[in-house]
């Protein structure tokens, strides 16, 4: 069963990147065959859902759609581009900056979802094309999620086993994420340099543009803003409180439907259903080989193979987390890994830096594919719904080579902090 398991993600992955098949049909069918082929019953390809995370997608999709509804976002567009004078360099600057900062309080999908809609309306404004605003705001969101306790479930767990405080993560994982930041921003100038070029009539029409105008019901607006401040107290705090954060999203949603008056049909027609039907089948492939034993397989071997050597324990940990988080869900792989590494804690070892660079790794790696993270699918669905689609091709042509940059950054600030 574990070479079945093995072949059936394989192919899901293949038929993914060759787009031959679409992503939600794809991992719908490896699903259902490995259900099919008995290596999981129906009750158990359930289990492996992450319903909190699917809870998150559907309660700030929702949220998002509501608020659309207000001109919330064509007015803090507006607003922003006039800010910056309508030059797209400052606004995408702006844009990479917010993404990150929130991503390291919220969940990176509810950032996306955030953010993405302003840039497309934006980039509209100036006449030029979204896809690189949407690009690195994916990428920035990765990288600020890696930033906090609280900015990445991986992070969540890290912290939980290993008895690290927020301000260890803050001091390790977030001084990593601002130098991995401003590499971004100098790397994407080059980038995007011709594509972010806007004519000097486009600047002056958005200068000319009322935000006030953009406001088509200003009592909603306000308490939309007052229900989002709700919410990112809520993901900030909801372990103390007991919740799941999908219960503060979908909470917010139930608000949101209830003083919008909107028609329901038409606000939950606006969820993005193919995005929801692709996560719940890619947790059940990935399910598989955690359930065959692959995934704590890679785990046990990636340990055993450097020989308790201490700085090359830290760097395979490192890039094995990035590289396999690229195409893996991330949070089974450091499930098996977190037990590992008390074991080697409690042989003697001091542990601290393979934490960080298991973190790293794993919060890194989601750049690496459109498939790596949440947010990376979530936006360029967005994309795609709005007309400016972003493939599994042009995404790895620029997510990857990010990637492998801001790992190698990770590399260098480990090596300095702990082997020198």
């Amino acid at each position: 069963m574990k070479i079945f398991a093995i072949v059936v993600f394989v192919l899901v992955m293949g038929a993914i990147m060759t787009e031959k098949l679409h992503r939600a049909t794809a991992a719908l069918a490896g699903a259902v065959l490995l259900v099919i082929c008995g290596v999981m019953t129906g009750k158990q390809a359930i289990g492996y859902i992450d319903f909190n995370t699917i809870g998150v997608l559907v309660g700030m999709m929702i949220v998002v759609a509501v608020i659309r509804t207000t001109g919330m976002f064509e007015y803090i567009s507006i607003k922003a581009a006039k800010a910056a004078k309508g030059d797209p360099w400052k606004i995408l600057i702006a844009f990479v900056l917010i993404t990150a900062i929130l991503s390291a309080f919220l969940d990176n999908v509810t950032t996306v979802l955030l953010v993405g809609p302003m840039s497309i309306a934006i980039a509209r404004m100036l006449e030029i094309n979204p896809v690189p605003f949407l690009m690195m705001q994916i990428l920035a969101s990765n990288v600020g999620g890696t930033a906090t306790m609280i900015g990445d479930p991986p992070n969540i767990m890290i912290g939980s086993a290993s008895g690290l405080s927020f301000m260890d993560f803050i001091t390790n994982t977030g001084a990593a994420a601002v130098l991995i930041i401003i590499a971004q921003i100098i790397v994407m100038k080059f980038l995007y340099k011709k594509q972010l070029e806007s004519g000097p009539i486009n600047k002056t029409s958005v200068m000319n543009l009322d935000p006030d105008k953009s406001i088509t019901n200003r009592k909603l607006m306000k308490q939309s803003i007052a229900v989002m401040v709700l919410v990112v107290i809520g993901f900030v705090i909801h372990d103390k409180l007991g919740f799941d954060s999908c219960m503060i999203a979908l909470g917010a949603a139930a608000i949101m439907l209830i003083i919008g008056h909107q028609e329901v049909d038409q606000i939950i027609s606006e969820v993005e259903w193919t995005t929801i039907v692709f996560f719940m089948s890619l947790f059940v492939v990935v399910g598989g080989l955690e359930r065959t034993g692959v995934i704590h397989s890679i785990s046990s071997w990636l340990i055993s193979a450097t020989e308790g050597h201490y700085i090359l324990t830290m760097l395979v940990l490192l890039w094995a987390s990035a590289l396999l988080s690229s195409v893996l869900d991330n949070i089974p792989f450091v499930a098996t890994l977190i037990p590992l590494v008390l074991t080697m804690q409690q042989q003697g070892m001091n542990v601290e830096a393979f934490w960080w660079a298991i973190s790293l790794g794993a919060c890194l790696g989601g750049n690496g594919t459109m498939i790596g993270a949440s947010a990376n699918v979530v936006l360029s669905d967005i994309a795609n719904k709005h007309g400016y689609p972003i493939t599994f091709k042009s995404y790895l042509r620029v997510g990857f080579p990010f990637m492998l940059m801001s790992v190698g950054i990770a590399t260098v600030f480990l090596l300095v902090r702990y082997a020198l």
